[in-house]
């Protein structure tokens, strides 16, 4: 396997308003090509972590990536701009991550037609941001790129924030927009229930009833606005659990037991059947 990180520059230009914080960076762990079958090209999973806009849970980024690399995908994770460095700084920074990964199909055994993007809670936003946005000359315009270079071919969405309406986390909104919290516009154009399309990719979403932090509605939000336009989409909602549950075992978390859910586990392979599938 090979690992290494790759640096993410979006100048104040192309985002439209002043960079303060650090750079982001993409994480590679590239499975190498095995003997029987050398010419094997892997799909890849980019991962956004959650952690509302204002910091990285580390418990959805390198374990998550150790799970996918089990399941024989190359695996990504991106270490993107928080806050006060909102919308659309993260969105341009993983547009430019899907484009990066795509354009390494030409070293790496990477199948660039199947570059899925996996994110947890407020980066489940992030990654739905850019199936919902792909085709938008405001984001890829700026990066000198076209739609096809940072189109992700599907999404993979745990417990994700995605409206900006009544059932809205109100502390991702306030770091990803700071002083635009409050401008309709702007909120309306981030509920991303309102910007998805018939060109948004399929969707593989899963959370929980009991989420404390960010209520189920955002998903059923996103799962009636997907089916309206056509876009094939399959969702689990386990009964029980937290938020924030990662893969829901040992792994993850605390000698308090608290992310551990058993039931919550099977995300896992069904997600694993949704991408062999996905075409």
């Amino acid at each position: 396997m090979k690992h290494f990180t790759k640096s993410i520059l979006i100048s104040e230009e192309q985002a439209g308003f002043k960079k303060t914080s650090v750079t982001a960076s993409l994480d590679a762990y590239i499975l190498d090509s095995i003997s029987v079958c050398e010419d094997r090209k892997r799909p890849a999973v980019i991962i956004c972590p959650g952690g509302g806009y204002g910091h990285l849970s580390d418990r959805e980024g390198e374990p998550i990536a150790m799970q996918f690399l089990s399941m024989g995908y190359h695996a990504f994770v991106l270490y993107y701009s928080l806050a006060p460095d909102g919308f659309p700084y993260p969105q341009m920074e993983l547009a430019m991550a899907v484009s990066m990964v795509r354009s390494m199909a030409t070293e790496y055994p990477i199948d660039p037609e199947k570059i899925v993007v996996a994110g947890f809670s407020a980066g489940g936003h992030l990654a739905c941001s850019l199936g919902a946005f792909w085709n938008q000359s405001f984001l890829y315009g700026p990066l000198g790129l076209t739609p096809e270079d940072i189109r992700p071919n599907g999404m993979i969405l745990a417990y994700p924030v995605i409206s900006a309406g009544p059932s809205c986390h109100f502390g991702s909104f306030i770091n990803l927009l700071g002083s635009r919290a409050e401008d309709e516009a702007i909120r309306h154009l981030v509920s991303l229930e309102h910007q998805v399309g018939p060109h948004t990719p399929s969707t593989f979403i899963w959370h929980t009833s009991s989420d404390d932090a960010v209520p189920v509605k955002n998903s059923y939000l996103l799962a009636d606005a997907l089916t309206d336009h056509g876009v094939n989409v399959e969702m689990h909602i386990y009964p029980t659990g937290c938020h924030g549950l990662s893969l829901a075992n040992k792994e993850v978390s605390g000698d308090d037991g608290k992310f551990i859910v058993p039931s919550c586990q099977s995300w896992i392979p069904l997600a694993r059947t949704w991408l062999e599938n996905l075409s």
